[in-house]
């Protein structure tokens, strides 16, 4: 690696292990029994070690990163390619699931076109198209070289942008036809799990066109064989521009200790990237949601991350993310406020 992608990753370091240590101290001495607040105190300790302080991380934006797919050709979903591109146009006027929730619960939304087939130039998102869609996986290289950095480019960067405008959360949302498809290629290639271990049905497809799907997976990593300690090889090979951005963007985070929750499969695809481009990475990761695709609890499992919630969730667009953003805001917030045995005047 050389250039900008390799300065990137010099700018990662691991969290603060002092932080965490003084965050578990603290537990130990908040007006609960130990251990009660569960997952939510390992949860507050590892942010503790990502930021090294007990602030709650607000305000808190979610970036949706859209692209299209060459695989798209082979008939691995039912959906329109046009459809990307008209979901851009519904995040952008607010009317999107991602939309209502990030509302709720008081998250940002911005929406980026790292790659839609489909021309968006006329709607007020952030353009920053690397190419309209990428090759067909199944048939060459979905990237070149040169086309996969500068997508993960525009990732780190709008993180860069992001923490520098005072966001202190992170969050992943991305738009795709057939990026299900590559998502499993990239995982299978990462965990060295099937094909059949870690393709779904994605927007929803009966059995005959899962088992299609499936073998389509199975030639193209039989076809690249790309091996799992080439996270640049492996976007080139099965590409997603949103994949290499999501992956900029996680690093992104990490680069800034900024936590970064991410979504579903897609952003546990691109995750896998980032770990492998610099494990230390995933100390800043906070698994949203378990997505209902089937690679994702394996992505998961191999990030060493638990999921959040679990709610057979497969809509993506950041929302498990989102949905997830109020309980780490919880949890950090019990370990910050919560007064301590002392405080209330309680004594052994």
């Amino acid at each position: 690696m050389n250039g900008a992608l390799e300065e990137y990753l010099e700018r990662i370091a691991p969290g603060d292990s002092g932080a965490m240590r003084a965050a578990a101290e603290r537990h130990a001495q908040l007006t609960k029994p130990a251990g009660s607040l569960g997952v939510l105190e390992e949860l507050s300790v590892k942010v503790a070690g990502m930021t090294g302080t007990y602030a709650v991380p607000a305000p808190a934006v979610v970036a949706v990163f859209a692209a299209d797919h060459g695989v798209h050709a082979q008939n691995v979903s039912p959906w329109p390619q046009e459809v990307t591109a008209a979901m851009l146009a519904n995040f952008a006027g607010g009317g999107a699931a991602v939309n209502a929730f990030a509302k709720n619960n008081g998250v940002d939304v911005r929406v980026v076109d790292v790659g839609v087939a489909t021309p968006v130039e006329q709607l007020d998102i952030v353009h920053a198209k690397v190419r309209p869609g990428t090759r067909d996986l199944s048939q060459t290289d979905a990237l070149t070289d040169e086309e996969a950095r500068k997508a993960i480019a525009v990732g780190f960067d709008l993180a860069d942008q992001l923490v520098k405008d005072g966001y202190r959360c992170l969050l992943t949302g991305d738009m795709g036809i057939a990026n299900t498809t590559a998502s499993a290629a990239l995982i299978a290639t990462f965990t060295g799990a099937t094909a059949d271990a870690v393709t779904g049905r994605g927007t929803g497809i009966d059995d005959a066109a899962l088992a299609h799907k499936t073998a389509v997976v199975r030639d193209a990593l039989a076809l690249h064989g790309v091996p799992a300690t080439e996270p640049l090889k492996a976007l080139q090979a099965y590409g997603g521009l949103e994949h290499a951005a999501l992956a900029g963007y996680i690093l992104g985070a990490a680069a800034n200790r900024t936590p970064v929750i991410l979504d579903g499969v897609i952003a546990g695809a691109a995750a896998l990237v980032a770990q492998a481009f610099h494990p230390a990475v995933v100390d800043y990761c906070v698994a949203g949601h378990r997505s209902a695709e089937p690679g994702h609890a394996v992505a998961l499992k191999q990030l060493g991350l638990q999921p959040l919630v679990d709610l057979d969730l497969r809509l993506g667009e950041g929302t498990g993310a989102v949905l997830a953003y109020p309980i780490l805001t919880c949890a950090v917030r019990a370990l910050a406020e919560m007064a301590t045995f002392e405080d209330a005047g309680i004594t052994s």
